[in-house]
């Protein structure tokens, strides 16, 4: 039985590194990259939700950095928690998240727990 993983990009339309980034996808063995010219600060972002709805089990959302994906914490593992729930994967060139892998999957935990942390103490302030 043959196994077929494909590569999912997206990266922001910004002035500096456009060549750079697209080298270093294309270097990782992206089938396709994405352009996605909203600001990466907003969640609603037309691309980023077209391509989590086509994405499949088995393939895989690279990104150059992880602020190329998400701003906040929060929406990253919200990202992450959705290509999971389709069998999907997520991986980062120049960060150490590869949800294919152990460390990667580990790195991934330690990230949701630092965010659940942090929405605890918010909560904790907000009540003081």
């Amino acid at each position: 039985m043959k196994f077929q993983r494909l590569s999912f990009s997206l990266r922001l339309q910004l002035k500096s590194g456009i060549k750079r980034d697209t080298e270093a996808l294309q270097s990782a063995g992206c089938a396709e990259i994405f352009e996605e010219h909203a600001s990466g600060g907003n969640r609603a972002r037309p691309v980023i939700a077209r391509v989590l709805e086509r994405i499949a089990k088995g393939d895989t959302l690279v990104v150059v950095r992880i602020d190329r994906l998400a701003r906040s914490l929060s929406h990253l593992l919200e990202v992450i928690e959705r290509l999971e729930g389709k069998g999907a994967f997520f991986r980062s060139l120049q960060d150490p998240i590869d949800t294919a892998s152990p460390q990667g999957k580990f790195t991934w935990q330690v990230l949701g727990a630092s965010a659940e942390f942090e929405r605890a103490l918010i909560r904790e302030r907000t009540k003081a």
